[in-house]
């Protein structure tokens, strides 16, 4: 559990180098396709990459520091398009009552499944019109009943802020490339809104890719989080873009334990776990078989096997589960 700052300042200088870098080589070749792989890099960096560090600067693990966690928490949040009040809070309930039905405000596979809509996740239209709904509905000074539930009463004014400021530098966007247009720059013209914004549509997938694969087709409303969490082994490139989410039960057993320190935590552990997907590829394998069945018979839930050496597993929550929505 042990924090230092090191890993995620190299991290963090190394993702806001990357930024620079592939945005810069992406408006010098603009008009020419050897732009594409320039934005289609910047696209993960910014519209994926982001997640991860929303994800562990909210947990606070990612750097010693606090006021760094802080820092790259609020870019993230910006980029990945969350309030930032809203989801430090949802993110804490989704720790404390896992895949638990009607209590968890961030289930991604809730039944009936609707496999045409993951499919869309992988771009980000759906998600970023959701998104946006409410951030325009907390700019206006309107929370919902789930947030007013999770969120503290003293932390309202917070979120109301935080969006207007978000939605503030969105409108600042589209007014620039509104000039631009009206100025004759013709399609140079929109890479403001490919700099800010735009990559959060485009370049989602990998965040999408990853994000899926945590709890789908496993099981709802238990408190063993080797029954509801999966570990997937994967490269070290996703790795770095995702901070080790992959690690994923242990992330759950052990919420405090910094990024770069999971694969040890692994390590140690490992002897009490299922065993890992070998690959993401193994993972959606094992996934997809899941989810159709599920379609097929609801109630259903993978239940991995556990290695001999392992603790038995925790039985399931019977009391007081708030029925199925598809909330």
């Amino acid at each position: 559990m042990r924090r230092r700052d090191g890993p995620a300042v190299r991290d963090t200088l190394i993702w806001i180098a990357l930024h620079i870098v592939f945005a810069a080589g992406g408006i010098y070749f603009w008009g020419s396709w050897l732009a594409v792989p320039f934005w289609l890099a910047y696209g993960v960096l910014y519209g994926s990459a982001c997640d991860s560090r929303w994800h562990e600067c909210g947990h606070g693990t990612a750097f010693r520091t606090r006021w760094m966690n802080d820092v790259v928490y609020h870019i993230a949040s910006f980029q990945v398009l969350r309030n930032p009040v809203n989801w430090r809070w949802s993110h804490a309930r989704h720790h404390t009552d896992t895949v638990i039905v009607g209590r968890d405000p961030e289930i991604i596979w809730m039944h009936p499944v609707k496999l045409g809509l993951k499919a869309l996740a992988y771009v980000g239209i759906v998600d970023v019109w959701q998104s946006s709904r409410v951030l325009l509905r907390n700019a206006a000074g309107r929370l919902s009943p789930d947030e007013r539930d999770y969120i503290p009463e003293s932390e309202w004014p917070k979120a109301v802020f935080w969006a207007r400021v978000h939605v503030a530098i969105y409108a600042a966007v589209a007014l620039s490339v509104l000039v631009l247009l009206a100025s004759g720059m013709g399609w140079r013209s929109y890479i403001p809104a490919l700099l800010i914004g735009g990559p959060r549509i485009y370049g989602c997938w990998h965040m999408v890719m990853t994000g899926l694969l945590q709890h789908g087709g496993l099981a709802e409303d238990v408190l063993d989080h080797r029954l509801n969490s999966r570990t997937v082994y994967m490269n070290p490139v996703t790795r770095w873009l995702y901070w080790n989410m992959n690690y994923h039960i242990e992330h759950h057993m052990f919420p405090m334990v910094p990024y770069y320190s999971l694969p040890r935590l692994h390590e140690l552990i490992k002897h009490d776990l299922p065993p890992p997907n070998t690959s993401i590829l193994d993972g959606y394998r094992e996934l997809f078989a899941a989810v159709l069945r599920q379609r097929r018979e609801p109630g259903y839930a993978l239940k991995k096997e556990l290695p001999p050496t392992a603790k038995p597993y925790r039985p399931h929550l019977h009391a007081d589960i708030p029925e199925r929505t598809n909330a």
